[in-house]
C-alpha cells in the first residue's frame, strides 16, 4: 500500500475498529499524522511566531490537525493490533496505567491529610510522603516506557497470514 492510498483508507475509515490494517497501512499514516504535526506547528511558529517566555502563546493549526487526526490514527492502530491477532484495547493499557496513578496519588494525598488532621506531627509525616510519592511515580514512569516499547513491537508484528477473530486477511 503506498502512502496516498494509506492516508486514504484511513481517512475513509474515520471511525473503523473493527477488521485489520496492514503495516503499511498504518505506518504510513503514522507517517503522515506526525509528519503532517511537524509542519504544521512550523506553519504556526512562522505565522504566530514563538516566544519561550510565553508558554501560553501556541499556534492553532497543529492543534486542530491533531484534534482531527486523532480518532483515525486511533481506529487504525486498533485495526493494526487486530491484524497481529491481539485485541485493540491493549492500546488504553498505558491511558489505564495513568488513571490508576492518579488514583493513587490522591489517595496517598488524602491518606497523608487525614493523618495530619487526626494530629500526626506534619513534619514527620512529609518525608515519608515524599519518598512514596516519587517511587509511585518512578514506578509508573518505567510501567508505562515499557508499555509503550511494548505496543511499538506489537505494531510492527508481521501480519497474521490467514483470517483470524477480526477478519480476513487485508
Amino acid at each position: 500500500m503506498t502512502f496516498t492510498e494509506s492516508v486514504r483508507a484511513c481517512l475513509s475509515k474515520y471511525v473503523t475498529f473493527s477488521g485489520r490494517a496492514g503495516r503499511s497501512e498504518f505506518w504510513w499514516f503514522a507517517a503522515f499524522f506526525f509528519g503532517g504535526a511537524v509542519v504544521l506547528s512550523m506553519i504556526d511558529a512562522a505565522l504566530f511566531g514563538t516566544d519561550p517566555n510565553a508558554p501560553e502563546q501556541v499556534g492553532i493549526l497543529a492543534p486542530i490537525f491533531q484534534l482531527a487526526m486523532f480518532l483515525p490514527y486511533l481506529a487504525a492502530a486498533w485495526r493494526r493490533m487486530h491484524d497481529t491477532g491481539r485485541p485493540g484495547g491493549y492500546l488504553l493499557l498505558p491511558l489505564a496505567v495513568s488513571i490508576g496513578m492518579y488514583v493513587f496519588l490522591f489517595l496517598g494525598i488524602f491518606a497523608f491529610g487525614a493523618m495530619e488532621t487526626a494530629g500526626a506531627d506534619p513534619d514527620a509525616l512529609r518525608g515519608p510522603a515524599a519518598i512514596l510519592g516519587l517511587s509511585g511515580l518512578m514506578i509508573a514512569g518505567v510501567v508505562q516506557f515499557i508499555l509503550l516499547i511494548l505496543l511499538v513491537y506489537w505494531l510492527t508484528r508481521p501480519s497474521q497470514p490467514d483470517a483470524n477473530e477480526y477478519g480476513p486477511p487485508v
